[in-house]
């Protein structure tokens, strides 16, 4: 055998080998399999649905009923049009709003004036219910971004 041949030999296995590499080293979705679970950029992080103290619909006490979202990635995010809503349809939309990139935002149902971590529904009546709830949401075409329940139909 040439040491031409040997080299064009030495050549093919080398890239057949680099070949099947590249292959193993494909995604779980490129590969044929379903993707791995994506976590949502911005998330609802906590819920604080039962406020603290009597619930006697005063400005403090709804105030004091919130959901604060959280946004994990490295840039801003606008949340022009997202929406966040209970399962009454009780809905809040945000308007001309960026949330900071790994920064959090609190949404309280109450009356405020809106800063860059404390928004501000404006409502004079309890949104999220004790018992049970869900708050789910959603981006400006509808696409439902996160939810999170508890009570009797969480889950």
């Amino acid at each position: 055998m040439s040491t031409s041949t040997t080299a064009r030999r030495l050549a093919a296995v080398a890239l057949t080998t680099a070949a099947l590499g590249a292959v193993a080293a494909l995604p779980a979705s490129a590969a044929g399999h379903p993707a791995p679970q994506h976590r949502p950029d911005v998330r609802i992080s906590r819920v604080q649905y039962d406020s603290p103290g009597r619930d006697d619909r005063s400005n403090r006490s709804l105030n004091g009923e919130w959901v604060e979202l959280t946004n994990t990635t490295r840039g801003a995010v606008n949340l022009d049009g997202w929406t966040l809503s209970d399962r009454d349809r009780h809905t809040y939309t945000f308007h001309h709003y960026r949330l900071a990139a790994r920064a959090t935002v609190r949404i309280h149902t109450g009356i405020g004036r809106d800063t860059r971590t404390d928004l501000y529904q404006d409502r004079r009546a309890y949104v999220w219910n004790n018992d049970s709830d869900t708050a789910t949401l959603r981006n400006q075409r509808g696409g439902t971004i996160d939810t999170v329940s508890w009570g009797r139909h969480r889950g």
